[in-house]
């Protein structure tokens, strides 16, 4: 058998132990006869512009520093095989570009004198029809995960100079420099039209995921893992409209409701219990919607459900009218859980609404920032976000729970394991704030008229 014609080249490549070894005669009768397959001449990003003012703003924050945003690395999911990429937000924001071949990639923000920085992408070119990458590498090569712009189409696409990724120059590194990730996390705290736009779109996929689920429940319920098949459910749509799901999705009937982060999704649905649906669908340019709605699988609330869920709808509703520019971010929580206290307390599981003693059935903040990531600009400082005042044009979720643990004997019975949130996407404007998820129905009785049409269509 012919060795391959160069094994330390071949090793170089990410290629693993089943591939066939190739012989010099294949190797030169794969370099020739390819035809040039340029891509079209209009490829310019809609977002280039925008993307082009928030490195202006960028480049004000850190004049004469260079700076690194990278888009990150692949990871390993299981020995050969890597997780699906996404690219840093921020270096989406920055960039425009939100693609899997983004991996490895990096802008940096090069010091230009009195014109701020030049902004230059090191990229990994396409792969040449010379060499081995192209049809070898499984990691890289075009024939294996598909075409990469070549470095002028890239630059068309952008409106920025392009240079093949190789080695890099020092500076300040976003993904290792604690002020420049803070930095980078406050300049997109407040959307621009078009952000508020892609968010819309992604609320308005994940209402029609919501819509698919409860079509499914009858199936869904039939299952022994129905949780799974509502989190499949939901994944389809994703998919089939947007970059996929923008989190992982929390399908959790009965007691699973009360962990608030269920992503098991293992278990069967009972229809004498509630589902509760955490989901949201990530649009192509990677904006998240991020919405809950907790359904009677039933059709319909048994009165303890109802009681439990109405409180819980009394909060959100606090929660939004608190919302208006100068408001404090916090402003919205506090408002929902004096209702969840005042609650707790006529229902007799407090003594009196005083103190923080509701947290034991809440556990966690009412909201946050969302955009490009479920809980967005992460790494703000807390008097920019946490401890700072609503701006016209910031998106944010209201999302109170209850969570009535099934073991938690400072509850009558009747109420144990009974896991509500209700969220929704809001908008900051001029006058308050706008409901972006309003297509999904949320009283009690509107959601049981809703699913009823459902399951009878």
């Amino acid at each position: 058998m012919n060795e391959p014609a160069n094994e330390s080249a071949a090793t170089a490549l990410r290629t693993v132990s089943h591939d066939l070894p190739i012989t010099p005669e294949f190797e030169r009768f794969m370099a020739g006869g390819w035809a040039a397959t340029p891509l079209p001449g209009d490829i310019r990003l809609p977002v280039a512009d925008l993307a082009a003012a928030r490195r202006a703003k960028l480049s004000a924050r850190f004049p004469g520093e260079r700076l690194l945003v990278p888009a990150g690395e692949l990871t390993v999911r299981s020995n050969d095989c890597d997780h699906r990429f996404r690219p840093h937000s921020a270096y989406a924001w920055l960039t425009g570009l939100t693609g899997e071949e983004q991996a490895g990639h990096v802008l940096v923000m090069e010091p230009d004198g009195p014109r701020g920085h030049e902004a230059v992408l090191h990229l990994r070119p396409r792969s040449p029809r010379v060499g081995e990458e192209f049809y070898r590498d499984r990691r890289y090569g075009e024939f294996w995960v598909g075409r990469r712009p070549d470095l002028a189409e890239a630059e068309r696409m952008t409106g920025i100079r392009c240079t093949a990724l190789g080695s890099l120059p020092p500076g300040r590194d976003a993904s290792t420099d604690a002020e420049l990730a803070s930095v980078l996390s406050e300049l997109r705290l407040v959307k621009d039209a078009w952000e508020v736009e892609q968010l819309q779109l992604a609320v308005d996929h994940t209402a029609a995921g919501f819509e698919d689920v409860v079509r499914a429940l009858p199936r869904a319920l039939a299952h022994p893992r129905g949780e799974r098949w509502i989190e499949g459910v939901f994944g389809l749509r994703a998919r089939a409209e947007g970059n996929g799901t923008g989190y992982e999705t929390i399908a959790a009937s009965g007691a699973h409701a009360c962990v608030l982060h269920w992503i098991r999704n293992d278990g069967p649905l009972n229809p004498d219990e509630l589902l509760l649906l955490d989901a949201g669908v990530e649009t192509d340019t990677l904006y998240t919607a991020d919405i809950t709605r907790t359904l009677p699988l039933s059709g319909r609330f048994s009165p303890v459900q109802r009681q439990v869920y109405e409180l819980v709808l009394a909060s959100q509703e606090a929660g939004i009218a608190a919302l208006k520019p100068g408001a404090s971010f916090r402003d919205f929580h506090r408002a929902g859980m004096r209702v969840i206290a005042e609650g707790l307390a006529e229902w007799g599981v407090l003594a009196d609404a005083e103190g923080d003693f509701h947290r034991r059935y809440t556990l966690c903040s009412s909201g946050h920032m969302l955009g490009l990531d479920v809980h967005d600009c992460a790494q703000a400082r807390a008097d920019a976000y946490l401890d700072g005042v609503l701006e016209e044009g910031q998106v944010l979720t209201v999302e109170p729970g209850l969570y009535l643990q099934p073991d938690d004997e400072t509850l009558p019975p009747e109420l144990r394991g009974i896991g509500v949130r209700i969220e929704d996407d809001l908008v900051i404007t001029a006058e308050g704030a706008r409901l972006m998820s309003g297509a999904l129905p949320r009283t009690p009785d509107a959601i049981e008229a809703w699913m009823g049409e459902l399951l009878e269509g």
